[in-house]
């Protein structure tokens, strides 16, 4: 890896990853926690000595601990600190005048937006047009994302569970809307909640109870109303089941595109029943849908990664299933319905409670496919200045699982290789015909932590709309 890119991925994560909150949030690997193991490490190596000894003093003494480098960038300040020197520097005349040319280039559209914001001060560096709420794409996920984590915190986990029956020799399979959960031995991507081990474990609990055969039944209540997003049956998503596994995929993938099955809760059902003869326990005829009695002591319980893992993952693929089932999620802990109409009412009010500026905002959906939702370039880059708030921990994975340019995700190939952006952003992508964004958060040469978001309409070239919104990131990236 060319040295400029590792300098620049280590100084992403240093600022946007750990200057930002006072509190350092634990991590199990890349998707378990609000903090990716890779900040982690980084975060060791901020201590006043690190590294081992790979050698002695010649005297028989004991080990010296090796010093460690300085911090490649200054943290980010807050508050009265952030009002001297650092305020001092910005310059958003010339950003302005590096800005305007590139937001006027045709291939953005007939209505374009931006707004870019210092999130350590909370400076406004640069917007136009940034109050007019417009269709965002996928950007609308870090809405989704700051909106779940609010209302249900980073460390809350999603149960499915496996309930008796109310007759003996039934159980029935009861889905709480984990979309990490995986019917494969081995999990595509990461620790989540898996329906091998939960097969096991209720294996175990049916043969201690001398119970060897059974009959399958599965309950998917916890959602209401339509499963089909109101796009129709589409690649980019599945019907939205409390109950699904690998997100009703056929195939090894656990990002992109691909057909999707038509009933993911029965197939989940399936899959289950199969795991459990694998153990020795036989299930007699199809598994059917069933209602689990309020109350019910599991016999076996498996859970989702922490929130905070599955915001990380559902930005940096811009997973639409997670998404999905993330305002579900948020649906419930506002007690509405989890359907796209109970979505509807309460994702706009839990932003809103964290006291961003809504205004002309509506959120028809978590995953940013319906053109109904609308959101402005102010209310993205004031949510992402939220989660860069050390009084505001809980939001960090709106941060850390934003794809990082020329690295990860949805940003592995755009501004990368000698682009000033490459390492330095991370940002969320968004498309749709006609619709292009981009948002997300930038450090400048001067270490300050940008947060931009940048939005068009009336596209009609989407390589040629993705490349003008990278130069106008590149831009923001250069300090101009």
């Amino acid at each position: 890896m060319p040295l400029v890119k590792t300098w620049q991925l280590i100084a992403v994560s240093a600022v946007a990853g750990l200057a930002l909150s006072a509190a350092a949030v634990a991590a199990a690997g890349p998707w378990d926690s609000g903090q990716r193991k890779a900040e982690r490490d980084e975060a060791a190596s901020w201590g006043r000595t690190g590294g081992a000894d790979h050698g002695g003093d010649g005297a028989g003494g004991l080990p010296q601990a090796a010093p460690s480098a300085p911090g490649v960038l200054a943290g980010v300040p807050s508050g009265a600190a952030a009002t001297g020197s650092r305020a001092e520097a910005v310059d958003s005349g010339s950003l302005a005048a590096a800005l305007r040319p590139l937001l006027a280039d045709r291939a953005l559209g007939t209505v374009r937006a931006a707004s870019v914001v210092d999130t350590g001060t909370g400076q406004v560096l640069y917007e136009s047009g940034s109050r007019e709420a417009m269709t965002p794409a996928s950007t609308v996920k870090i809405a989704t994302a700051a909106a779940a984590l609010a209302a249900l915190g980073p460390e809350h986990r999603i149960r499915t569970t496996v309930n008796p029956g109310a007759a003996p020799g039934k159980i029935i399979l009861v889905g709480g809307g984990d979309p990490s959960l995986t019917a494969k031995k081995k999990a595509p991507a990461g620790s989540g909640g898996s329906l091998v081990a939960l097969a096991a474990d209720t294996a175990q609990a049916l043969k201690a109870a001398g119970t060897d055969s059974v009959a399958l039944g599965y309950d998917d209540s916890l959602y209401a109303g339509p499963v089909r997003h109101p796009i129709g049956v589409n690649d980019n998503i599945a019907p939205v089941t409390a109950l699904t596994a690998d997100e009703g995929r056929p195939d090894e993938s656990f990002s992109g595109t691909v057909k999707r099955s038509d009933d993911p809760s029965r197939d989940t059902a399936r899959a289950f029943a199969a795991l459990l003869a694998e153990r020795g326990v036989k299930v007699t005829g199809e598994p059917a849908m069933a209602k689990a009695a309020a109350g019910a002591v599991p016999l076996a319980a498996t859970l989702s990664p922490p929130l905070a893992g599955l915001v990380e993952r559902m930005l940096t693929y811009s997973d639409n299933d997670i998404a999905e089932a993330l305002a579900r999620q948020t649906a419930l802990a506002s007690g509405a319905p989890a359907s796209f109409e109970g979505v509807e009412k309460t994702l706009g009010a839990k932003l809103a409670s964290l006291g961003v500026d809504t205004s002309g905002s509506h959120l028809a959906d978590g995953s940013g496919l319906n053109r109904a939702d609308k959101v402005s370039a102010g209310l993205l880059t004031a949510l992402l200045a939220k989660a860069a708030d050390p009084q505001r921990p809980e939001l960090r994975p709106v941060l850390t699982g934003l794809p990082v340019a020329g690295f990860t995700g949805t940003l592995r190939t755009r501004n990368a290789g000698s682009s000033p952006a490459a390492g330095l952003l991370r940002a969320k992508t968004g498309t749709l015909s006609g619709v292009n964004s981009l948002a997300g958060t930038v450090v400048d040469p001067s270490g300050r932590l940008l947060a931009f978001a940048f939005l068009t309409a009336n596209t009609t070239d989407a390589g040629a709309a993705e490349k003008g919104l990278d130069k106008l990131a590149a831009a923001v990236a250069g300090g101009s």
